[in-house]
């Protein structure tokens, strides 16, 4: 099979398009014909194993893998003698390792059907940065009908989805975002847009009783002034630093939380067969759609890994393969 690949850590300009053997599955897994991958930031991080804390999850002195992607949709060639999910020809959605490739192997408590109205570019993606703003908001935060939520990174790919998600659990939400995205994230629900070059949402008082912020480039007493007295913020980023300076990011709103009346929080969102069925059923139902900003061919990865590594994508990045 053609897949995107490189035995080791290094630049996203050493990957190269190669030819490997299909993935072996498991009792328990699915082989899929890959026909999209969704990519973030992630896999940017993964490509180079750097943070090393990505490292846990990817291999520590080389890639278990070697081949990007953690999302993918597609069509099921082959299930494990202890499927029971999902049968041949099924069109599929799912969290995977290594979706860069012409077939991928996926365990079925990772996947699910494909919601039916959408694409399988646009299935594709759905599953990390969706299910991260759905774990953020409806988790750890505990959204509630009425209460005002503001996202920071709104046009970005979890930040468009958090304003969906957080809009169809009543909440009354503001986006944060560039003077180009407004008209967007107004497009997506969002009952206010604070355009950060024009004013600063911190500056506004305790109004919001959840923030999810994605950008984290502003310190936790700033963001702090913005939340009521017992509001929560979510902290979905932390790594603009490196080294040492990194961990005192990851690790100081979970220091400090007990001691400043806010509930600051960071959190994992881990795939579940359960949860994408839940997006596929807010998809389905019209609440939420996924915003793609580009599409490359499966030999143009790396520049698509680049223009994610820019850091001014508007929503998704997909390979179609």
């Amino acid at each position: 099979m053609k897949a995107i690949y490189n035995e080791r850590y290094g630049p996203l300009e050493a990957l190269r398009l190669q030819d490997l053997e299909r993935p072996t599955i498991g009792a328990t897994d699915v082989l899929v014909r890959v026909r999209a991958a969704g990519l973030h930031i992630g896999d940017c991080f993964a490509v180079r194993g750097a943070p090393w804390g990505m490292r846990v999850a990817t291999g520590l002195l080389k890639p278990k893998n070697g081949v990007p992607g953690f999302d993918v949709a597609g069509v099921v060639e082959t299930v494990g003698s202890g499927v029971t999910r999902f049968k041949l020809g099924n069109e599929v959605f799912g969290a995977c390792e290594g979706s860069c490739a012409e077939f991928a192997a996926v365990s079925q408590d990772t996947l699910a059907l494909k919601p039916a109205n959408l694409s399988f570019e646009e299935a594709a993606a759905l599953p990390t940065s969706a299910l991260a703003a759905l774990h953020g908001l409806r988790d750890a935060a505990k959204v509630q009908p009425g209460q005002k939520v503001l996202i920071n990174g709104a046009s970005g790919g979890i930040g468009t989805f958090a304003v969906q998600i957080a809009k169809s659990m009543g909440a009354h939400v503001t986006g944060v975002c560039g003077t180009t995205n407004i008209d967007l994230v107004r497009s997506l629900g969002a009952d206010d847009v604070i355009d950060y070059a024009q004013e600063d949402f911190t500056l506004r008082g305790p109004v919001y009783d959840v923030i999810l912020d994605n950008i984290e480039n502003r310190s936790l007493s700033d963001i702090r002034r913005a939340l009521t007295p017992k509001g929560t913020l979510l902290c979905n980023s932390g790594t603009g630093a490196t080294g040492p300076a990194m961990l005192i990011r990851l690790a100081k709103p979970i220091v400090i939380s007990p001691f400043v009346g806010h509930n600051l929080r960071r959190y994992l969102s881990t795939p579940k067969h359960d949860d994408l069925v839940v997006l596929k059923d807010l998809v389905e139902s019209g609440k939420v759609r996924p915003l793609i900003d580009r599409t490359f061919p499966l030999s143009e990865t790396v520049a698509a890994l680049q223009y994610i590594d820019q850091g001014h994508a508007r929503g998704k990045v997909v390979v179609a393969v």
